[in-house]
C-alpha cells in the first residue's frame, strides 16, 4: 500500500518549500520511498475528515494503511525508523540523531517561528519595530550556539541523518531574514543539505503545486 500524505493545495509560502510538509516529502525521497498526495484547501483542513487525521487541522499528515500520523518531526522519525538513510546503526550515533531532532523543532525553530508570525501579523503595528530586535535576539542565541557547534564539520553529528534534515529546513525559515549572513558555516550548511538530490526532488514536487495552482488562477 502507497503512503499517503497531505499539503497545502494553494502554498502560503508560494513555493519556497517552507511549509512542513517538505520534511515529509525529502525525508520519503531520502529513502526511496513512493508516495502519493493528497493537496487540502484552507477550509478542507478544517472539516472533520481531515480533523480525523489531524486534530488540530493543520498539515501534514502520513497515512500508511491503518497507522496516521500527524507531527513533520514524527513522521520524519517513523520514516527514519522503518527504513535505512536517516538513522546510524550504531546506537549512540542514532540516539544523538533523533535529539539534533528534536533540537530542530523544540529549540531551534521557535523562536524563529514567533519572528515569522510577528513579520506577519504585526509589522503594521505601532509596536513591531521596538519588538523586532528583542524576537532577532532570542533567534541569534540559538544560532550562536549551533554555529558553535557546527564549526567546519559538514553535518550535526558525522553522516548525514535525519538531525540534519531537520535541522536544515528548519533554518531555511531564515533565508529572507538576514539573520544568517553573520554565520557563514550555517549557511553553507543549508547549501549542503539543498545540493542533496533528495531535497532537489522534493522541492521539485512542492513547487509544482504551487506552479500549477497559479496556472489555475
Amino acid at each position: 500500500m502507497t503512503v499517503t500524505i497531505t499539503a497545502f493545495e494553494q502554498s502560503p509560502d508560494r513555493g519556497r518549500g517552507l511549509a512542513r510538509d517538505m520534511r515529509v516529502r525529502w525525508a520519503l525521497e531520502e529513502v526511496g520511498q513512493p508516495y502519493d498526495v493528497h493537496l487540502l484547501s484552507f477550509a478542507a483542513m478544517k472539516k472533520q475528515a481531515h480533523l480525523s487525521l489531524h486534530p488540530f487541522g493543520q498539515i501534514p499528515t502520513y497515512e500508511d494503511g491503518d497507522l496516521v500520523l500527524f507531527e513533520s518531526g514524527a513522521i520524519v522519525l517513523h520514516i527514519a525508523e522503518q527504513h535505512a538513510g536517516l538513522l546510524p546503526n550504531e546506537v549512540g550515533a542514532r540516539a544523538r540523531a533523533i535529539m539534533w531532532m528534536f533540537a530542530a523543532v523544540g529549540t531551534v525553530e521557535p523562536p524563529i517561528v514567533e519572528r515569522s508570525a510577528a513579520y506577519l501579523m504585526e509589522r503594521d503595528k505601532p509596536w513591531y519595530a521596538e519588538r523586532l530586535p528583542m524576537l532577532d535576539g532570542r533567534v541569534c542565541a540559538q544560532l550562536d550556539r549551533l554555529s558553535r557547534h557546527l564549526g567546519d564539520a559538514e553535518w550535526l553529528d558525522g553522516a548525514f541523518s535525519a538531525g540534519d534534515l531537520m535541522m536544515v529546513h528548519v533554518l531555511r525559515r531564515l533565508e529572507s531574514s538576514g539573520l544568517l549572513q553573520d554565520y557563514p558555516n550555517l549557511v553553507a550548511y543549508i547549501a549542503r543539505g539543498e545540493a542533496r538530490p533528495a531535497y532537489k526532488q522534493a522541492f521539485a514536487d512542492q513547487l509544482a503545486v504551487f506552479e500549477a495552482a497559479s496556472a489555475g488562477k
